[in-house]
């Protein structure tokens, strides 16, 4: 018997599916097609994607790309129900980039046919990965606009606001970003350098912004919210 840990059935992103759907979604898989990693393992590459959809079952994946002096920039961040990869109907926007655990993770592969076939026949699943793909895009869209039109100051506050919001939790009237981050880290979601990401941090945590500790930020948002104005 499977573990029930490991089913794509759990997976938020399909709670709106029937059980039938649910129950051959499950039968794609066997225990083999379940990989843990651990944070730090860059498990893709550019030119070394692979052929099969995954999905994200535990843990946190940074999706980044790299700029022509190196410096690395983030196009997103995969949660338990992300997807990535590539079918013939559609793309994951994870083609030429990087795929970087950043808490640890275990991801389950899918054939991409078999996954193509359970779409043909249920439009409800249809319908579920393009709300998915569509929110995807508006997200990394977002993201991207942002980095580019901002100054650092400016970019710190909007990434810390997004992340509080998507992986936040509260504590003492803050949210506690439920992320391991460094500020090297944050520097290089936004392709920016530690010491300057460091300033900009300590300008904040001065005006009740951000509270830092070791690998953890928190983030007062009604202050920060004013603050992007």
């Amino acid at each position: 018997m499977k573990n029930t840990r490991m089913l794509l059935s759990n997976l938020s992103l399909f709670n709106s599916l029937s059980p039938k759907v649910l129950q051959e979604l499950d039968q794609l898989t066997g225990e083999s097609d379940f990989s843990p990693y651990s944070a730090g393992t860059v498990i893709q590459a550019p030119g070394n994607e692979s052929a099969k959809l995954s999905f994200v079952i535990e843990g946190k994946i940074r999706v980044y790309k790299t700029n022509a002096a190196g410096k690395q920039y983030t196009v997103g961040i995969l949660s338990g129900g992300s997807m990535f990869g590539e079918s013939i109907s559609f793309a994951l926007g994870t083609h030429g980039t990087y795929l970087e655990v950043i808490e640890d993770a275990i991801t389950c592969s899918v054939q991409t046919q078999a996954f193509e076939d359970l779409l043909l026949r249920y439009p409800e699943l249809s319908v579920t990965i393009l709300n998915e793909l569509s929110s995807r895009l508006k997200e990394r869209d977002e993201l991207l606009e942002q980095i580019i039109r901002k100054d650092l100051r400016g970019k710190i506050v909007f990434l810390l606001s997004k992340l509080s919001r998507k992986f936040g939790a509260e504590a003492d009237g803050y949210q506690r970003i439920n992320l391991p981050l460094t500020h090297q880290e944050l520097a290089n979601m936004i392709g920016a350098t530690r010491e300057a990401v460091s300033l900009i941090l300590r300008e904040l945590a001065s005006e009740g912004l951000v509270v830092t500790g070791r690998k953890s930020i928190l983030v007062h948002i009604e202050k920060l919210s004013q603050d992007r104005m």
